[in-house]
């Protein structure tokens, strides 16, 4: 897998307090359908709700990831 690297820097508690609930929501909706998180997309999720990745860098990732 690629890695993605970003120059952005860390965000707030309260960006990432929001960032955790939208990957939460996700994960919910997912496992609604009948599905389960991947540990690879698990591990992209936690670098955007930590700062490291921008919305469009981790839906970049997940779309290389799903296409590997």
């Amino acid at each position: 897998m690629d890695q993605v690297v970003s120059s952005k820097p860390l965000i707030s508690e309260a960006e990432r307090d929001r960032r955790r609930a939208a990957i939460n929501y996700g994960r919910g909706s997912v496992r609604l359908e009948g599905f389960v998180v991947s540990p690879e997309a698990e591990a992209l999720n936690q670098r955007y709700i930590d700062g490291e990745l921008t919305r469009e860098e981790l839906t970049q990732a997940i779309l290389r990831l799903h296409r590997a």
